[in-house]
């Protein structure tokens, strides 16, 4: 069996990366002698021609296209393979880097987090990291995460390699202080017509649903704010500024912190809630915890459910 030479593979990947034999060089602290000669025992370790003359600078050929792919993904994971044992080393436990959605209620993402940092046998040390879902998702795929948590699952369409993983939804509940919650709460959901309402920012998936939902029941509310941060939005919500949606499985919750009281529910708007990886199958211990963990967690509790 003809092993592959890495080292070769190396200083071929970082030509094609660099642009030209004399960068490689830089790069690598090596001779461009040394360079040459290495990538010429890859082409006939091969038997196929990587690198072409195109003027005075140095293109790949078809099948160089297809060999700088493969070491790409090669070299990417073996960076990934070094960070995952150095954050091991260096904090004497399991690294877990989360990207997590801006848009996402905080108190849910405690929820979907808490069995990650409840691992019998391994002792877990989480970074999340807050931001931009498509922004993240470029850093999903550099991997760079070890998994994001969203509202709305991976487009395929922006052509990266990532596997959605549906973690459940739960229904949501309209709050606000107590004397907007007495005023609105009768006739719900009619009274929200023209009520003063916090809005997520347009991203959030949970505002589609929102707008589609304002049409069927046919009202439309004062707008007074859109918010991308959960929290800022309800931190407004706190002040008496307007109506503003929590996921009911933490409605309590959200009423003990910023003083407020339910104004109605309605079961058929949902808040949705996806953990996306670049691997279809899990195998990251963290990772494993969250994904069976999510149903229970997200569950409504039966008082918190029903319609006041």
């Amino acid at each position: 069996m003809q092993w592959l030479n890495y080292h070769h593979l190396l200083y071929f990947w970082t030509v094609a990366r660099e642009g030209s034999i004399a960068a490689a060089c830089r790069r690598l602290h090596l001779t461009q002698p040394t360079i040459s000669s290495q990538i010429k025992q890859l082409e006939r370790s091969l038997k196929a021609q990587l690198l072409e003359r195109r003027g005075r600078s140095i293109g790949l050929t078809e099948t160089g296209r297809v060999v700088y792919r493969y070491a790409d993904e090669i070299f990417s994971l073996g960076r990934e393979l070094e960070d995952a044992v150095a954050g091991r080393a260096a904090g004497g436990g399991l690294r877990f880097v989360v990207g997590v959605a801006d848009t996402l209620p905080k108190l849910i993402v405690h929820r979907l987090l808490a069995p990650a940092l409840d691992l019998p046998r391994e002792d877990v040390r989480v970074t999340c990291v807050d931001g931009d879902p498509d922004q993240l998702l470029a850093q999903l795929a550099l991997h760079e995460l070890d998994l994001l948590i969203s509202d709305y699952p991976a487009n395929p369409r922006l052509g990266m390699r990532a596997f959605n993983h549906p973690l459940g939804d739960c229904g949501v509940s309209f709050l606000a202080t107590p004397d907007l919650a007495r005023r609105y709460r009768e006739e719900f959901p009619r009274s929200l017509d023209g009520a003063p309402m916090l809005l997520p920012a347009g991203n959030a998936a949970l505002r589609t649903a929102l707008e589609q939902w304002f049409d069927d029941v046919g009202v439309r509310p004062t707008v007074r704010g859109e918010f991308s941060d959960s929290a800022l939005l309800k931190a407004f919500g706190g002040q008496g500024e307007g109506v503003f949606l929590a996921p009911t499985v933490v409605e309590e919750e959200v009423m003990r912190m910023y003083g407020v009281a339910v104004v109605g529910r309605d079961k058929r708007l949902r808040e949705r809630f996806y953990a996306i990886s670049v691997e279809k199958r899990i195998a990251h211990p963290a990772v494993l915890a969250i994904t069976k963990a999510a149903r229970t967690s997200l569950a409504e509790d039966g008082r918190a459910a029903k319609a006041r």
